[in-house]
């Protein structure tokens, strides 16, 4: 394939072991979560610049929209090409549990199928998310934008962030398309970190995403060191049919062929 693929492989390396494919429990055996919010929640959605193209929309889905999506998830979730631990090149698994659609991510490299587990074609990237995807670029920067009328997006990293997980500060590298990323949580609130372009050190922007909200980043932001260090416990909405955690759908235009 025309990417960037051997060049990032050369020079990260990869880890001889694969993922550790994970699975779901049923929702009848999710425990109960007394401290989550109601699921009646009032919505007050308000867009707010965070950094050059970076974009922040509180309660950008209603609960019907989120459930949707967590039920999807627990569709693609499903063997083959299913939920996994990632291993990056120096053997560590990703405390983060990831599907992939479209294309296949493993760090630090996309393939066509999922090379780090049981080598089954990825699934495909569904339309109702690329619609949905597009939307959101819409919500960030105006449906008349440029961004909004060219964004073509081809794959989504889904990551489940259960009890303890977090993910560092890095950046989205491996795609050679400048088009925006768009990220929507569901589930626990996670803080959300921004640093810089070329510093992944202070100061930061922090920012705390709740179920339903939505961030884009693109434009002079589109490769900004980022990460989750902190998800809360027990502080999304119940009944949306996830193990405690948060859920993050990040969908991009890969510029792959």
């Amino acid at each position: 394939m025309t990417t960037s693929d051997s060049l990032v492989r050369r020079r990260f390396g990869r880890s001889r072991a694969g993922g550790v494919p994970t699975a779901l429990p049923p929702t009848e055996f999710l425990p109960s979560r007394q401290l989550a919010l109601p699921i009646e929640e009032a919505r007050f959605t308000t867009r707010v610049p965070l950094l050059p193209g970076v974009v922040h929309v509180s309660a950008w889905l209603d609960l019907d929209a989120q459930r949707a999506l967590v039920d999807d998830f627990r569709r693609w979730a499903l063997p083959p090409a299913g939920l996994r631990h990632a291993r990056v090149p120096s053997g560590h698994l990703m405390s983060v549990q990831s599907v992939c659609l479209g294309w296949h991510w493993r760090p630090y490299a996309y393939s066509r199928t999922a090379d780090d587990g049981d080598g089954a074609p990825v699934k495909p990237l569904p339309s109702e998310l690329k619609n949905l995807a597009r939307a959101a670029v819409a919500a960030a920067y105006g449906s008349d934008s440029d961004e909004a009328k060219a964004y073509a997006p081809d794959a989504a990293i889904v990551n489940l962030y259960t009890a303890g997980a977090r993910l560092g500060l890095h950046q989205d590298a491996e795609e050679p398309s400048e088009a925006p990323v768009v990220t929507i949580s569901l589930g626990d609130t996670c803080v959300f970190r921004l640093a810089g372009i070329d510093r992944r050190t202070g100061p930061f922007t922090d920012v705390e995403l709740r179920s339903g909200d939505l961030l884009v980043f693109g434009g002079p932001s589109r490769r900004i060191y980022h990460g989750v260090p902190r998800v809360l416990e027990d502080s999304g909405p119940s009944a949306l049919g996830l193990p405690s955690g948060r859920l993050s759908i990040t969908v991009r235009e890969t510029g792959l062929v």
